[in-house]
């Protein structure tokens, strides 16, 4: 028997550009049958975009993108194609229609729906309750969408037993750093016990806070990885099927059990293909290897570039301060778009540092971005002298320092409304976490791009970009002591813990949900975790009007912490 070609295009799509993700559907269809594809898969939702958010409760969104479902189906020829799209029927369902010479000829309906972190599925859809199986050229395959191929009760299973020998699951898992790991073990496990071979093809690109890493993997009957989708990138991963590479063919001329008739469709083949050039597998022991500090940045660059873009935004602007934040987001942020359609501005006050002036300069220089320059010191003593009288005397020093921070962020948002350039934001995790930010003012902006990212990270980050070398990032900006300079000699040690002690209590409480006492077991003084604790549960209101920043951690503030702003719960614990 001729070897059955499989094909997953890999691609990125926009959510709410229906038309647009129809066209770009169509160009890998049409270039699927050119290279003798017989079997093409398309990622969850590939025409509405991943996630749509509530556009699913608008009724033309739904109708436009099954009107582009039928196009797309009218289009297709040898290659049998299954497409993502939003189903209606009694309810909404998260679906996947198989399309051959120019016809659907059924639609699998997502049976296991996720609610929880970022998923919100059963806000909108309904649970399908059918395994499908198609047949196409003699090969018998099932379709399951992305959480269907996580566990063992999903509808793999069934297929399986109905005579699937493919499990072809299309995908939209968002990224976060080692997740790749996850998905390589859990598909194996399922490939393994379920004796069918699994193609997983998942979304790449940014959308919003979320980032797709694609990364999509083909696993044999075994639970042999046997071949594996680039990552951060579009591609067209292939691999060609036969029965001597099947440890389990004979299940395929198995009959049908009776009782299973309804869940099975028979397409009717065309000829098989002919003189094709082999695809060939991953070379044995051909291991993937990515640092997990080259997975973040490339994230950070992906998720940037795909949030202005599809903005449509041109350019952007980051106010650089001579600290680490605004070097390392003006070099994401350069590396995402090019160094012409970002600008640097500098807005020193009476407590900027030489050092710092020196340190903005020389980034400007290697990064090759437009400068602009504008001293807040005369603005800063007429804040001051307004609101003397008012106060009854000079500000109180935190006000002080607030005051700066505003001024720069209403000139940064000046230079956006005039110029319309989006206001990338500099704050990190750490900061986030414990509200070391100020409300309208480095807080101000349009787009946060290492909001997930954790302050001893980012220091990771700077050198990882850098290089051996040195590089982009001046050394000086990364070996100085961190400080905001608001007021004389200031450092961020006055104020917080050091990061390396910090970073790892807000990574026990925010993102694994461990108690005031289990942190303080960890071997923490329980004087600064309670600290951080009350930092972290006082800056809800804060965080909840900060923009949307780029998630690489596996849980990110925003749709994965969801917290009450009013809230009077405080996790004292004991002290052990």
């Amino acid at each position: 028997m001729t070897a059955f070609r499989i094909g997953m295009a890999q691609i990125n799509l926009t959510v709410g550009d229906i038309e647009g993700n129809g066209e770009k559907i169509l160009s890998y269809i049409e270039k699927a049958e050119k290279l003798g594809v017989d079997l093409l898969s398309f990622p969850e939702l590939a025409i509405t975009g991943y996630p749509p958010e509530d556009l699913f409760l608008k009724p033309n969104f739904i109708q436009e993108n099954i009107e582009i479902l039928r196009k797309l189906s009218r289009k297709t020829e040898g290659t049998a194609v299954i497409v993502g799209y939003v189903e209606k029927g009694e309810k909404l369902y998260n679906s996947a229609a198989v399309m051959a010479q120019g016809k659907i000829f059924g639609s699998y309906r997502k049976m296991l729906l996720p609610n929880y972190g970022v998923f919100d599925e059963k806000r909108y859809f309904r649970e399908g309750e059918d395994p499908l199986v198609f047949e196409w050229l003699g090969t018998r395959f099932g379709v399951t969408i992305c959480e269907d191929v996580w566990f063992s009760h999903g509808p793999c299973r069934v297929q399986a037993g109905m005579g699937a020998v493919l499990i072809m699951n299309i995908s939209a898992s968002p990224f976060y750093v080692g997740k790749w790991k996850l998905r390589e073990r859990v598909l194996s496990q399922r490939a393994r016990k379920d004796r069918v071979w699994i193609a997983y093809n998942n979304l790449v690109g940014g959308q919003d806070e979320l980032v797709f890493d694609g990364h999509g993997m083909i696993h044999d009957d075994r639970g042999i990885l046997i071949k594996r989708g680039k990552v951060f990138e579009e591609d067209l991963i292939l691999f060609d099927l036969n029965f001597k590479n099947l440890k389990d063919a004979e299940k395929i001329q198995k009959p049908l059990l009776t009782n299973k008739n309804k869940w099975f469709v028979k397409i009717q083949s065309p000829l098989y293909r002919k003189n094709r050039k082999p695809i060939k597998a991953l070379r044995k022991n051909e291991e993937f290897r990515i640092n997990p500090v080259e997975e973040i940045y490339r994230a950070l660059v992906m998720g940037t570039k795909d949030y202005v873009e599809k903005n449509g935004f041109s350019e952007v602007v980051i106010g650089l301060s001579g600290g680490i934040d605004s070097a390392l987001t003006a070099t994401i942020a350069v590396d995402a778009l090019g160094s012409k359609r970002v600008v640097g501005v500098f807005l020193p006050s009476q407590y900027t540092s030489l050092e710092s002036d020196q340190d903005v300069h020389s980034l400007v220089k290697n990064l090759n971005i437009r400068f602009i320059q504008i001293s807040i010191q005369n603005l800063f003593r007429e804040y001051t002298k307004t609101l003397k009288k008012t106060f009854g005397g000079i500000p109180k020093e935190i006000t002080e320092e607030n005051i700066q921070a505003r001024i720069r962020g209403n000139l940064l948002m000046a230079l956006s409304n005039n110029f319309k350039w989006l206001v990338l934001t500099t704050g990190n995790k750490s900061e986030m976490s414990v509200g070391y930010a100020t409300l309208y003012g480095d807080m101000a902006g349009g787009f946060a791009v290492i909001k997930d990212v954790p302050k001893m990270m980012v220091y990771r980050l700077a050198r990882y970009r850098n290089g051996p070398h040195g590089g982009l990032i001046p050394q000086s900006t990364i070996k100085k002591e961190p400080s905001a300079e608001l007021k004389p000699n200031q450092k961020d040690v006055d104020s917080l813990p050091p990061y390396r002690i910090l970073d790892p209590i807000l990574k026990a409480y925010v993102e694994e949900d461990l108690s005031f006492s289990e942190i303080v077991q960890l071997g923490f003084d329980w004087k600064t975790v309670r600290k951080v604790i009350d930092l972290v549960d006082n800056s809800e209101y804060k965080r909840r009007q900060a923009p949307p920043g780029i998630k690489i951690t596996p849980r990110a503030f925003g749709k994965d912490r969801r917290m009450p702003i009013t809230n009077r719960y405080k996790d004292r614990g004991k002290i052990p």
